[in-house]
């Protein structure tokens, strides 16, 4: 694990002084504010360049870096990977002559989120004579998600004629209303009305502004505005594809039942597929009963994979038990295609069967639960027989037919021999799927299987009991198989997860100390925490310490406040973080909060230097998979340091042999977890860069937890995910090979990863 080091505070003004200078700063350019912005259109017309530059962001492309100078770059890295504001520094660079710094030092404010850069960013919103930089500060002032930056942009939303400007602007609006609490209901409110007033007034222009539509619907995805679904349902009559795709995609995370005749027409037969997934989508948020033979058909019959699995969400959602023959006779169909991928052979045009198989489990077990339906029975273990492992095929077989579950020849045979018995062909896979579908009885009922619910409950809890305790159970199975026991909510279960406190696995670890979380407090539960904490400190990944000082925080008593401020001492920035907000709410905790408000970073200067000089070099990363190659185009100038981690874990090997342990079709494929669960990585964290570039089909983005705990998990998205913009970084985009991305299935493996990296051709 590579070195780490203290980062040393830099001098700042106090606060006083740094706020009295911002506003200073913030009135004159207030002063100046209606010529700034109504005389837009009066100002000189862009170069040819510069129009390109403008139209190529639109896009979500990055025009080169020009003007920055090497030293005040790395300067601005710097203060991004360490999350350290400084208003001294930051005024300079924001009073620089070349507007390429003041640009990124906008963007690296953002970055860092303190709520004190809310007054400069909104100087640079209103006087900065850069178009690109004031659409930046707006960019910016969205990621801080502070509401005293509210008024500032609401007013350029309002007054400015630069498109990209007021399409950043409510953007920004979007990522400030989703933050607020529900105290500030009335706050809400209003940058609620102002998202909607702008898309309504867009709706009416013969021609709309793309950019600012765009960010305008996933703006109201955000805020979720009152009547704002009325307003986006406009847009699914639009000609751009892309447009009513995002519309309906707006309208399902707004679970509205707008327009639902135009969903259904849009899902039957909209050109783009994409637009007719999404339909499918906000269908089935709405539970529209009319869309069943719509959805039916498309299941059945749609030539895209996404638009099929979107289909077969939105059935189970209508819970309508006459989705059961579709989805069977669509699993049956699909069997051959199975057992070709089983053996090993690819067909290059179609998608991985497994993934839609996958949700199929998944709404059979929903529309046909407690049926005992045999067919779906049948044609379940069918699968099973064949190799098919995941806990979407149990948990339809425990839902479906409950009680032949507990008596199924496979599922007993497990659980009484791996307890007693070492077997390799026993995977944790296998184990973790039938532990879950075991877990699905602590929901049976007396009034679904009579009586024998007593007998079937309490054998399920044995036989959890015995695989958890037991040293043959694979440690990797163990965390499902505590939930699948917790949710029957035993009388032990909190001296169940104590006794797993003290397992070697740090994830098993991490979810006994989740499970206490949730339990009432109690004096042996807190002494177990106490005594758990320490050696969580000194994991290599922080889950575990995590997840007990998540547990600390509810159990009272001075000696856990004082196990509490031990771990402001490790060198982990979220621990750090964790344990001061945790000692802030039970005693004011103010010093711990000053402690650890920069972080002590893995990075020195030659790292940084490092990750800089790729900006304007073309850098390549070919990944080999089990299904083919695909080619990532990574961007240093946007994400310089995840780039540079990347870069640094294929270089060393670090992704071969590794799974894609998650596909979500339509969605992402996720890997990169070198244990193969999902809660994997390096043993450290690197800090996020977000940045523009949308998440369009083909992104490359860094999994995250939280804030801040990015490591070695990446994913590529099937599809647009507007709503993934600005939260997640995002460091390349997929070039060459997207139908293998298509073919990935969950267990896939990375076989190698190869980065090139080359002088970028000098653009004309």
């Amino acid at each position: 694990m590579p070195n780490k080091r203290d980062t040393k505070e830099v001098r700042r003004e106090s606060a006083p002084r740094a706020q009295a200078r911002l506003r200073a700063t913030l009135a004159l350019t207030l002063a100046v504010a209606a010529g700034a912005l109504s005389n837009a259109s009066a100002q000189k017309k862009p170069a040819p360049a510069q129009k390109s530059r403008a139209a190529a962001s639109e896009k979500g492309a990055s025009p080169a870096r020009v003007g920055v100078p090497q030293e005040t770059l790395l300067q601005i890295i710097g203060a991004e990977d360490e999350r350290r504001w400084d208003a001294a520094e930051f005024g300079k660079l924001f009073e620089s002559a070349n507007a390429a710094v003041r640009r990124r030092a906008a963007l690296a404010a953002g970055r860092i989120g303190d709520e004190g850069a809310v007054g400069a960013l909104s100087a640079l919103l209103y006087g900065d004579r850069d178009e690109r930089v004031r659409a930046t500060a707006a960019f910016a002032l969205g990621e801080i998600e502070s509401e005293s930056a509210s008024g500032a942009l609401q007013e350029a939303l309002s007054r400015s004629k630069s498109q990209e400007l007021r399409a950043r602007a409510v953007e920004a609006l979007g990522k400030i209303a989703a933050a607020l609490p529900d105290s500030r209901a009335d706050a809400k409110r209003r940058i609620g009305d102002a998202i909607v007033a702008t898309l309504t007034a867009q709706s009416r222009q013969p021609r709309p502004e793309r950019m600012l539509v765009l960010l305008g619907l996933t703006a109201a995805l955000r805020a979720k505005p009152d009547n704002g679904a009325r307003t986006v349902a406009l847009f699914l009559a639009s000609k751009d594809a892309r447009v009513r795709g995002d519309a309906a995609n707006t309208l399902t995370r707004l679970r509205a039942n707008e327009s639902l005749e135009r969903l259904r027409a849009m899902l039957a037969s909209d050109t783009d597929a994409v637009a007719r997934a999404n339909a499918a989508r906000a269908l089935g948020a709405a539970e529209d009963k009319a869309a069943f033979d719509v959805l039916a058909a498309r299941l059945s019959e749609d030539p895209d994979s996404r638009v099929r699995v979107s289909a077969v969400r939105s059935l189970a959602s209508l819970k309508d038990a006459r989705a059961g023959r579709p989805l069977r006779e669509r699993a049956e169909v699909l069997h051959s295609d199975y057992r070709a991928e089983r053996g090993g052979t690819v067909n290059a045009r179609v998608p991985s069967a497994v993934n839609e198989l996958l949700e199929i489990f998944t709404a059979l077990g929903t529309v046909l639960a407690n049926t005992g339906d045999e067919r779906a029975v049948e044609l379940l273990r069918a699968y099973r027989s064949e190799g098919f492992v995941a806990p979407q095929l149990e948990t339809a077989l425990a839902r479906i037919a409950p009680a032949q579950y507990m008596r199924d020849p496979a599922v007993s045979e497990l659980f009484t021999r791996v307890p007693t018995l070492r077997d390799s062909s026993v995977t944790w896979q296998k184990v973790s799927a039938m532990g879950q579908g075991l877990g699905e009885m602590a929901s049976v009922t007396s009034a679904q299987v009579g009586n024998s619910v007593v007998s079937m409950q309490a054998d399920a809890q044995i036989a959890l009991r015995s695989l958890i305790a037991s040293r043959n159970t694979p440690a990797l199975a163990v965390p499902d198989l505590l939930r699948a026991l917790a949710a029957f909510k035993p009388i032990d279960l909190a001296a169940v997860a104590r006794t797993q406190l003290k397992a070697d696995d740090v994830i098993v670890r991490a979810t006994a100390a989740d499970i206490l979380s949730d339990l009432p407090p109690d004096a042996d539960t807190s002494r177990a925490l106490v005594e758990a904490l320490p050696r969580a400190l000194s994991d290599e990944i922080n889950d575990a310490a995590l997840s007990v000082l998540g547990a600390l925080a509810k159990q009272p008593g001075g000696y856990v406040s004082d196990a509490l401020e031990t771990a402001l001492e490790t060198t982990d920035y979220l621990v750090r973080r964790r344990a001061a907000d945790i000692l802030h709410e039970r005693a004011g905790g103010t010093d711990a909060a000053r402690r650890v408000e920069t972080v002590n970073t893995r990075n020195h200067r030659a790292d940084y230097e490092r990750a800089a000089a790729r900006i304007g070099k073309s850098v390549r990363a070919l990944v080999a998979t089990d299904k083919g190659a695909f080619t990532i185009e990574l961007l240093p100038e946007d994400a310089p340091l995840t780039v540079d981690n990347f870069v640094t874990l294929a270089r060393r090997g670090y992704f071969n042999n590794v799974p894609f342990h998650r596909v979500v079709p339509n969605f992402v494929i996720q890997g990169g977890d070198p244990r193969g669960d999902g809660k994997g990585g390096p043993g450290y964290q690197i800090r996020d860069e977000m940045n523009t570039v949308p998440y369009d089909r083909g992104a490359v983005g860094m999994a995250l937890s939280g804030r801040d705990t990015g490591g070695s998990q990446w994913f590529v998205t099937h599809s647009p995910q507007p709503h993934l913009d600005g939260g997640y970084t995002v460091f390349g985009r997929v070039v060459s090979g997207m139908d293998v991305i298509d073919r990935i299935a969950r267990g896939d493996r990375i076989r190698a990863i190869a980065i090139t990296e080359t002088r970028a051709a000098q653009r004309p």
